[in-house]
Formats: C-alpha cells, structure tokens, sequence
C-alpha cells in the first residue's frame, strides 16, 4: 500500500495512512508489558515493583528520541512540501546522528548514577538490588531506544510507515522470545528482562540507520547523506518543536514518579504493583492516540509548508471525530475487561487482583477524553509552534494531574490518586479548546484569517 503525504485525505484514507503507526508503537508499548507480567508471574511481586520503580526514569531519557523526531518529523515534512527535498535529507541525516550521540551520552549518564536515581524513585533496600541491575543493563540498549522513538516519526515523513511496524514486530518478537528464555527457562528475574528489553531496542534503532543509508534496500523518500555538517538552527528548531511530546513524556514520568510515592505511603508494594499494571493497560491505550499523531502531524505538517488551509482544516475536523469515536470504544473495552487485566498479571494475589480491578475502572474513564487533548498538542507541533504544543503538554500534566494527585487523596482519600487523571484530563480539554479558539481558528471556522 503506497503513503504519500500529498492530496486530499478522506476517513479512508486517514486511516489506511495512520493504522501502521498505531501498530508500530502498539507494539513497541509491549517491551514493558512483557516485562511486567514475566517478571509479576516468574520473578515475584518485589521484582515488579522494582521494574515498575524504574521504568518512568527510564521512559524520559527514552522521550529524547521522541521529542526530536516529532519535531524534526514535523519540520522535515514541511521543508518536503515546500519542495526542497536535498534539504529536507541534510536535516535528517542532521537529526538521526545527533540523536544517536545523545542516546549514548544520557544512557552512559545513566548507568553511572542508577544508585542515586534509584534511591530517589522511592527504592526501599529490599528493592534497591534489582532496580540497578533492571536499571543498567536496560542503559546498553538506550541508544537504539532513543533511535527507535525518533525514527517512530520519521518513517512517516519518509511515506513508508509500514517499515515501522514491521521493524515494531520483529523487535516485539525478539522482546517476547528473550523474557521468555531469560526469565521463565533460565530463571534470571530483572536481569534476564532487563537483557531483553536492551536486544529488542537495539534491533529497533540499529536496523533504521542501515536501511535509510542504504541506496540498496532504501525505498522511502528519504536518505541518510554520507556527509552533512551540523547545522545547529535546525537542531534547535527540531527539539524546540517536538518539546511538547518530550514534556509530555517528561511529566508521564515525573506523574507516575509521584504516584508511586504516593502510593508507597497509602499502600506499600501493593500500590506501586496495582499502578504498574494500570500503567501498563494505559501505555498500550495512549499508544492508539500516539500512533495516529504520529502519522498524522506529517501530513499536516506538510500541507502546512503547501499552505493548503482548506486541507489542514478537513484533517482537524476528520481527527477530532475519528479520536472521539476510538475513545468511547476504547473506554468501554477497558470497562468491560478491567477484571481480567488484572488477573493476567496478579492472579496468584486476589487482595492485589480486586485493588488492582478497582483502578482501572476508576482511572481508564479517561480515554473518553484525553485523545482530544493530546492531538491538539501534535496538531501545533505540525504548525510549527512548539509553544503552544508545549503549554497543552505542560498543563495537562505537570500542573493538572500532579496537582490532582496530591490534592484529591487528600479529599475524598485513597480513591483521589485514582481519580486524579480525569479530572486533570477535563480540565485540559478546556484549555485546549481555547488555544485552537485562539492560535489556529483557521482550522474552526471557513474564514481564513
């Protein structure tokens, strides 16, 4: 099936266009999931609490990538739809080495004070062991982690998303295979989960920098040049315009950081484990909403270069509609399933299974809404303006939900830390609705202004 960012997009075509992205990062959200439920089921509850201790560090230096492959994502596709295609390749080939060398200075970083991170997340000593062990040895795969989360972006601005998710299968797969052998035949806990989540994300980011700089192989339309000197006004417009999703990632950690302190004083190890397996079942949900931005801020993001308004405007009618009808599915699913989910993790404790039930009822009522609000914040990274993005992504999170896990536990007791994201979510719709109102009422009204 051929991508192309150009011409005019229908439902149809939205969707065949953003499905292999979903799947690609659907599928890159299961490296933890695997992890949790060998670890959960194979390795102990300590084991899984110390996993899920981490993981948030982990998932920041991870959002790097992220950030500068929205951002450059973004950027590369406009400098495409305003015609400059040698230009928009020197960009990229600009962004996936500045990325690599970020991944190994921050991974290299990491691993040295794991102690000290570790101490800081709220690792008790019995869990201090196994989070350094999980912790360092996931720090060898960083900078194909790194590589991974950038290149989510970029095959779409290269028109060949289907590559994403066949490189998110096989490195799934390899992720799967790994735990399963380390963990479940070898018995090697946190460490052999930990050795395989490290090969899985060196898979995913290794391949791309062969392909995309191979003439051979390479059917996409872009190319990693031999030589390109550092241009460092882009490198500075990339990140400035992807720093959204990175805050966005950024206050995901810091929040889930909290939480688990929080949870830690209300409930000990129970909390922390009921919270990652939440965790878990809401990574995968976002990751519908992340795929679809992924793929679509491309596409905007070029006919944003073509200065096509009238397009523009039918993609940000077309998503708010489509976002809103996979929410309500998606919210129902979890409603449906919340007994389950908790049981393929903690069955073996039934205090923890009707803990862990309870939260997922009360905290994926989210997704009704919070699709919305994330889009809004891709759609100004594909306008170009980074602020805007990056004030929705700082709301939403940093101030919104880590002001509601504090206060509400507070008000209405333990049930507060649960119910904490939908009010922070409600609360961001509104914001959101205002800044489109305000900074892109092109897209709301036929009147170009």
């Amino acid at each position: 099936m051929e991508i192309t960012l150009s011409g005019h997009y229908g439902y149809r075509r939205i969707m065949r266009s953003v499905l292999p992205s979903i799947g690609m990062v659907l599928i890159t959200s299961i490296y933890s999931i695997v992890d949790g439920f060998f670890v959960s089921n194979f390795a102990g509850k300590s084991g899984f609490a110390a996993v899920n201790l981490m993981f948030p560090a982990m998932m920041m230096l991870g959002s790097l990538g992220l950030m500068v492959g929205s951002g450059g994502g973004a950027l590369v596709a406009k400098v495409k739809g305003e015609g400059y295609t040698e230009k928009a390749n020197r960009i990229f080939t600009m962004l996936v080495r500045f990325t690599a060398q970020l991944g190994i200075v921050m991974g290299a970083l990491f691993a040295l004070f794991t102690p000290t991170i570790a101490r800081w997340l709220g690792a008790d000593e019995g869990m201090m062991q196994e989070c350094v062990i999980y912790g360092r040895i996931c720090m060898i795969g960083m900078p194909g982690f790194v590589l991974q989360m950038a290149f989510q972006s970029f095959y779409m601005a290269a028109e060949r998303p289907q590559l994403g998710t066949i490189m998110s299968v096989v490195s799934g797969v390899v992720n799967i295979a790994l735990d399963a052998l380390f963990v479940w035949a070898l018995h090697w806990g946190v460490a052999g989960a930990a050795v395989a989540t490290a090969v899985a994300q060196l898979v995913g980011g290794v391949f791309p920098l062969i392909y995309f700089g191979s003439r051979r192989l390479n059917r996409g339309s872009l190319t990693m040049l031999r030589h390109t000197r550092v241009l460092w006004p882009y490198i500075g417009k990339a990140c400035s315009n992807g720093m959204s999703e990175y805050i966005s990632n950024i206050a995901m950690s810091v929040v889930s950081i909290c939480y688990n302190l929080q949870l830690m004083r209300f409930l000990g190890e129970d909390g922390v484990a009921a919270y990652g397996i939440v965790m878990y079942i809401a990574f995968v949900y976002a990751a519908i909403f992340i795929g679809y931005n992924i793929a679509i801020t491309p596409i905007i993001g070029y006919h944003y270069g073509a200065q096509d308004i009238g397009e523009q405007r039918s993609l940000f009618r077309k998503s708010i509609i489509l976002i809103t009808i996979i929410g309500l599915l998606m919210t129902m699913t979890a409603e449906l399933f919340s007994s389950p989910f908790a049981r393929l993790f903690v069955g073996y404790d039934a205090e923890l299974t009707a803990l862990t039930t309870k939260a997922l009822r009360i905290y994926m009522l989210c997704f009704l809404i919070c699709g919305i609000s994330m889009f809004v914040s891709a759609l100004f990274t594909a306008l170009q303006n980074g602020v805007v993005s990056a004030v929705a992504s700082f709301a939403r999170s940093l101030v919104f939900e880590l002001t509601c896990v504090w206060v509400l536990p507070a008000i209405v007791g333990i049930d507060g830390i649960w119910w904490a994201v939908n009010v922070a979510e409600l609360l961001t719709l509104i914001l959101c609705s205002f800044l489109v109102g305000r900074y892109a009422p092109q897209l709301v009204t036929r009147r170009n202004r």
